[in-house]
């Protein structure tokens, strides 16, 4: 795949990443109604956690910001759920919340149980894919806890918040609801993550701090950008039939 985007700077790369994310979350619920909206958001939430660990630097205006990777894919989670809170409601929503810390937690739960196996001696690729599960999976129990609790916390606010707003409203201003429960539960969920880095890793609170600023701005930004995506698809109707 590297022949593809060969030649792309770093932060061209961020931006064309944050589009497929987006637009699969569009695909799933064109084809798959809420249904489709609770895969996003059970993709997400896995594929961000397993990123999570991969940090990068971007350098915006000459200005150097060193954000996680699984910042990218995690936040697509709240355009998914606030998707789902503007066209099934807040329970839908929720559920969907729900899901994804179910399904996080059995995806770790089974990977850990697959290290208890030991590799085969007959091809080499066994320790090595065994070694690259064991970093994956057991990379800190810290960030594990730290990273679930800021999940639940944060999109649990933010399912609240953005219907708050919706009834406050009587309905209007959706780019208000979309922006500021987004930003504000994505607040949360860097205010907890801050501290997880300092207890995992030996990052000072400064360095950590550091990284999380970092992170919120790319997550501001994503934020301003999945609205034009929610507008885009907030009339279309899926093709399933049954997605009552």
């Amino acid at each position: 795949m590297e022949f593809l985007f060969q030649g792309l700077s770093q932060e061209s790369l961020w931006l064309i990443v944050v589009f497929y994310d987006l637009t699969l979350v569009v695909v799933l619920y064109k084809l798959f109604g809420k249904y489709g909206l609770y895969t996003a958001v059970i993709l997400g939430i896995i594929l961000g956690n397993l990123q999570g660990g991969k940090v990068s630097e971007f350098v915006i205006f000459d200005t150097t910001f060193t954000v996680s990777m699984g910042a990218i894919l995690y936040s697509g989670i709240y355009f998914s759920t606030d998707l789902l809170n503007e066209k099934y409601g807040k329970i839908e929503a929720n559920r969907a919340v729900n899901l994804g810390f179910f399904a996080n937690v059995a995806v770790l739960l089974t990977l850990l149980l697959s290290l208890l196996f030991k590799p085969s001696d007959l091809t080499g690729s066994a320790l090595e894919v065994h070694n690259a599960l064991s970093v994956i999976a057991s990379y800190s129990p810290a960030f594990i806890i730290g990273s679930l609790t800021a999940y639940f916390i944060s999109q649990k606010f933010d399912v609240w918040f953005f219907n708050y707003l919706k009834t406050y409203t009587k309905g209007k201003y959706l780019w208000l609801r979309n922006n500021l429960s987004t930003i504000t539960s994505q607040l949360i969920d860097t205010f907890i993550y801050t501290f997880t880095w300092v207890i995992a890793t030996d990052l000072s609170i400064y360095e950590a701090f550091y990284i999380a600023l970092s992170k919120y701005i790319f997550k501001i930004f994503i934020a301003l950008i999945d609205t034009i995506f929610i507008y885009g698809v907030r009339n279309i109707r899926p093709l399933t039939k049954n997605d009552e």
